[in-house]
């Protein structure tokens, strides 16, 4: 990878734009791009290929080693007594070659009731070759970034359960390289996740039982992130994750699961602004964190338009359903055969206004004793999806509970 566009397009998973203040025409409106920015997005990248599969839905499944990412308050439902896993995905394939994911987790279960480990996240973006103003070569340098996670996790009661991450992450994206006469260096930032599991494992559907479970997180709760010493600071990607899974078991050997997840990133919305740089619509992002996340919930912009004296003016009810449309869902569909074999499918939906990522996604899992192996792979509805293609691999190995494979909850 030699351009730095690249780069940025690996950040921002996408163009970063924002349309110009429409026109009123018949009270016809067309709805405005206005994508929400972090610094290191990476952190809610789905590292996990059975999670991948599922549209990226993983806060109310079942839990299994990667559970540090959806929903650390799961691994205290865990039938192993410990796992440890390992995930690989090439990244952003269709724009360049040398960009990947690899992500490392582990826990280990002491009594019943609690669960405590971690998980290292690395995602490296290949090489940029630094230059200066007249395309003299400055440097080359390779873009990385990493999070190193804690998690601990706690039954309340047969059914419900809290878990706790407490993060360190490290971003270096241009290797101390000067912009003009600004200095650069590596953000740094320290963070935590909330999380809330409920299970129960007694629902009857007619003659056939199910679990129903239910989870929420929220992730990244953390400092802003500068690269320069008097730049602006960015907003870690502060997520809010709610979903729900139903497993239903049809006999000893077969059983479906349908799990579903929305969420909404709590982080301010850009404004709407004027001419003159004033804020027309929306709020000031530049806000502290704790703001910035309360914020997030009533701030849209909503549709802009100029009235024919130069006033500006909001459509009405936009701005309420600018904040429908900043809630993604994903969720799919998990069935096992005899608690070896696995198939997966899913979709996920962002609105085009917010990012327009929306794909189908698909995989397979296969466990023996305590080995098991995953695969997906995501096929996005435009060829020119920088998504498209993305395969991602997962092994997990467990230890302890070796007479059941880490099957749907309720197994």
């Amino acid at each position: 990878m030699k351009k730095t566009a690249f780069l940025l397009a690996a950040i921002a998973f996408g163009s970063v734009t924002k349309a110009q203040n429409l026109q009123k025409d018949d009270e016809e409106f067309t709805i405005q791009l206005n994508t929400i920015t972090t610094a290191v997005p990476f952190l809610i990248i789905a590292p996990d290929s059975r999670a991948g599969a599922l549209g990226d839905a993983g806060v109310a499944t079942s839990p299994d080693v990667n559970s540090f990412h959806w929903n650390t308050a799961k691994l205290s439902f865990s039938k192993e007594k410990a796992e440890f896993g390992v995930s690989y995905s090439p990244w952003l394939r269709q724009l360049v070659d040398d960009i990947h994911l690899s992500y490392l987790a582990g826990y280990t279960k002491f009594g019943r009731n609690h669960a405590v480990g971690g998980s290292l996240r690395y995602f490296s973006l290949g090489n940029i070759s630094f230059t200066d103003a007249l395309g003299n070569p400055i440097r080359d340098f390779s873009p990385n970034e990493f999070e190193v996670l804690g998690g601990y996790a706690f039954r309340l009661s047969d059914r419900n359960s809290i878990g706790l991450n407490a993060k360190f992450v490290y971003s270096n994206l241009t290797g101390g390289v000067n912009v003009g006469s600004v200095g650069s260096k590596a953000g740094l930032a320290g963070a935590v996740d909330l999380s809330y599991a409920y299970v129960n494992d007694e629902v009857r559907l007619g003659n056939m039982d199910a679990t129903l479970s239910v989870g929420t997180t929220i992730s990244n709760i953390g400092n802003k992130i500068a690269y320069t010493v008097d730049a602006y600071r960015d907003f870690l990607p502060t997520n809010l994750r709610v979903g729900t899974c139903l497993n239903m078991r049809f006999d000893k050997y077969n059983s479906l699961a349908a799990t579903v997840d929305f969420n909404k990133l709590l982080v301010p919305t850009p404004p709407e602004y004027g001419i003159d740089g004033s804020i027309i619509s929306g709020m000031n992002p530049d806000v502290p964190v704790v703001s910035g996340i309360l914020q997030s919930f009533y701030d849209a912009p909503g549709n802009v338009y100029q009235n024919a004296d130069s006033t500006y003016s909001v459509e009405k009810n936009s701005r309420f359903g600018e904040e429908l449309r900043e809630i993604n869902i994903g969720g799919g569909l998990e069935y096992w055969y005899s608690s070896t074999l696995a198939v997966r499918m899913g979709y996920f939906h962002e609105h085009p206004s917010k990012g327009a990522r929306q794909y189908l996604t698909f995989g397979a899992g296969v466990y023996y004793s305590v080995f098991g192996i995953d695969v997906s792979y995501l096929a996005a509805f435009t060829r020119t999806n920088p998504l498209a293609n993305t395969v991602r691999f997962s092994l997990k190995f467990k230890f302890g509970n070796t007479n059941k494979a880490s099957a749907p909850a309720g197994e």
